[in-house]
Formats: C-alpha cells, structure tokens, sequence
C-alpha cells in the first residue's frame, strides 16, 4: 500500500467513527454542487433563502481544491472549506444538514443524526440509476454503479422532485423509499418569478454578453458518457461549423454555447470569440433569462427552459446511438416542443426559421402539453419551502 493509499485509508475510517460517535452541531448546514464545483444549482438557491432568514446560521460550502480560488471571487461572502480537508472533516461528519445536488462517496458514512437533502439536479430524460442497462463509464461497471447508487439513495432523507414525472422515475431508478418534497426546484423560482423583467434580464445581459442588443442563442448540450479520453476526462466536438453559424447570425446576435463542465476544456472557440461565447460557471439561470432559443439534444435543460415558454430546437445528432446503445429514454423523443433534426443541413436551415421568424408556431401544440406535464410544479417558492423544512427539523 502506497503512503497516499494509506492516508485516504485512515482519512476515511477516521470521518466515519466522528459520524458515528459524535452528535451533529445544531444549524450547521453543508452545502455542495456537483460534487465540490462552484456553488449552483439547486443548493444555491436553498442556501440564498436560508441566509436570509437565519444569517446567524453556520452554512459552509464544500469545494474541491482546484475550485476554491473562483469559488471566494465569485462568492466572497460564503465560508468555503476544502473537500475532504481537514476542516472538512470537522464539518461534514458533525452538519445537522447535508444538502448536495448529487452522489456523496460511497464509503462516506452518514451520522445518523444528519438530515440529508438531495436536491438531484434536473428532470430526467435520459435513464438514471437502477434503471440503465449498460453502464459505459470508464472504471465502473453496471453491477457495481447500481450498487453504489443504492447505497447513496438509502442515505437521503429527503429527495427533491421537480414533477410528477421524475418522482415516479425517481422512486425506481434510486430505490428511494424515504420523503418526497413535491416542490418543483428551487433553482426555477427565478425562471419563475424573473420571465417578465425585462429590467432584471437586460441588466443580466449585459453583464455577460457586454451589450444588450441583438439575440442570444443559447446552445446546451448534454455530455456522452462513451465519449472520453480516459478515466475522468472527457470530450466534445461541436457538431456543427462555428463559421456556417456565424455567417446566420446578425451582427449583434451571440451564440452561447453552455457545455457540461466535464468536456469544457476540449472545445476551442479561436476565430470565433466576437459572436460565440462559452459560459462553464455563469448561473444557467442567467442564461436561461437571456436566451432567445434553446438548442440543446437530450439534457434536462429543456424541462427548466419551458418555464419561461420560449423556442427550443433539438439536435440529437447521434440520436440513434444514444437511444439505444448508451442511456435510453423514459419516454418517446419525439414528443419534445420544437423541430428535431440529426445533421448539419437540417440544423442550419432551422436555425434560420427562427432567425428570420422568431418562434416554431407548429410546435406550439407540443410546448402547451409540454409545459403542463413538466412544469406545473414550479410556482416560485420551492426554496422557502426547502427552508421552512429545515428550520421545523432545526427546531425539534
């Protein structure tokens, strides 16, 4: 056994016997995105309305190292501490919170006296958990994924669920078989209650675009699991011309392209950088807000987005593929609100539809439906209600 070996070794047995020896230290919340990314998503907002209500709470953000220097610029305000630091080992065994937007560490043990919120992170198309049948991340296999995933799930007291949908995909695909909280999620309560300031959204669109001219299109993808390099690191190739956009675009308008933050890195935007901007830690919401049409494929994105009841194109490009062979769907893609097309042709000509016109009025049928089967949940207060949860568990 290597020193490092050894050290996560006594590292972890030791953060288990302070979980199950020690009592939770009263209003100590933890907080993570995506596993120690920059604070979004849905813990964002639940931590923004619980700071306000009690700012004498102790609520900590737990960031990996390499994000730790963007995380205090961006959030000056909050008291971050290293994953699996030493301080963190002070914070998460004893938190009478947990509240993360994704899987913990399996070997992680939770002091029984931890309340733990998951949050998940987004209405789920694409099949999750128990429920994918192949498993194609590197160094995992679909036996020993589900298994992991079970034992993660058993752990949540409570899961976030944005729609009827999703909590009945949620309860076979986790095996989740503790409380539900049928809020719809707290990061829409701005797609909510922000989709017709046109004051809040000009102000947000200039502070990332630099004007507030032209249209935003904002294309969001989801990342392929199939698709790395090696353990851990992944990829993305555009799958279309930057140069054949551009030439579409007035000459005000952005494209926006919203990657996953896995494949980030690999796309190169050189020649492009006055029309396409890639935005990896802008809040999605702001994007959101400012964006004309939605591109995206199959992420979660175009559930959130039909909120605010604006164009979606989809680009499935390797629609075949996914469906089959890598995820699969919980239901027929077909159904989504805006026009499908799978090669760069078709992609183009109906990016020019709605540069010339503005909408897909043909579609208006399936966005109506849409939205009354995703979205009907969100009524703008799901983090109050996150925090009002808390705080009767607090006061107990």
């Amino acid at each position: 056994m290597s020193l490092k070996e050894l050290i996560s070794l006594v590292y972890r047995r030791v953060f288990n016997l302070i979980a199950t020896v020690r009592p939770v230290k009263r209003r100590l919340v933890l907080f993570e995105s995506f596993n120690g990314k920059l604070p979004t998503d849905n813990p964002l907002y639940i931590y923004q309305a619980l700071k306000q209500e009690h700012p004498d709470w102790q609520l900590v953000w737990g960031v990996k190292h390499r994000f730790l220097a963007a995380a205090q610029a961006a959030h000056p305000e909050m008291d971050f501490v290293v994953r699996f630091s030493a301080r963190w080992l002070r914070v998460a065994p004893v938190a009478q919170f947990w509240v993360f937007n994704a899987r913990m560490p399996y070997w992680l043990k939770k002091n029984p006296r931890t309340t733990y919120i998951q949050t998940w992170h987004g209405t789920p198309l694409k099949k999750l958990g128990a429920d994918i049948p192949n498993v194609t991340m590197p160094g995992s296999t679909t036996a020993e994924y589900q298994a992991h995933f079970n034992a993660e799930s058993r752990r949540w007291n409570y899961l976030i669920s944005p729609n009827q949908f999703s909590e009945t995909i949620f309860k076979r695909a986790f095996n989740f078989n503790n409380q539900f909280l049928s809020y719809g999620y707290p990061r829409n309560d701005r797609l909510v209650n922000q989709a017709a300031d046109e004051h809040a959204i000009q102000a947000i669109k200039q502070r990332i675009i630099g004007h507030t001219n032209g249209r935003v299109i904002l294309y969001a993808p989801t990342w392929r699991d199939d698709f790395y390099i090696r353990k851990g690191e992944y990829k993305m190739d555009l799958p279309f011309s930057l140069a054949h956009v551009c030439e579409l675009l007035g000459p005000d308008d952005v494209l926006i392209i919203r990657p996953h933050y896995l494949v980030a890195e690999s796309i190169s935007l050189k020649g492009f950088e006055t029309q396409v901007k890639l935005c990896v830690n802008e809040d999605i919401n702001d994007l959101y807000l400012i964006s004309d049409l939605l591109i995206t494929d199959y992420s979660s994105v175009m559930f959130d987005y039909a909120i605010l009841n604006r164009p979606m194109l989809f680009y499935p490009y390797d629609l075949a593929h996914y469906q089959d062979d890598i995820r699969g769907f919980y239901f027929d893609y077909h159904q989504v609100p805006g026009p499908i097309v799978t090669n760069e042709p078709d992609f183009l000509a109906a990016l020019t539809t709605f540069l010339l016109t503005g909408r897909y009025p043909d579609y208006a049928e399936k966005m109506t439906a849409f939205r009354a089967k995703f979205t009907s949940w969100e009524r703008g207060n799901a983090s109050q209600r996150v925090v009002q949860l808390i705080e009767k568990i607090a006061h107990h």
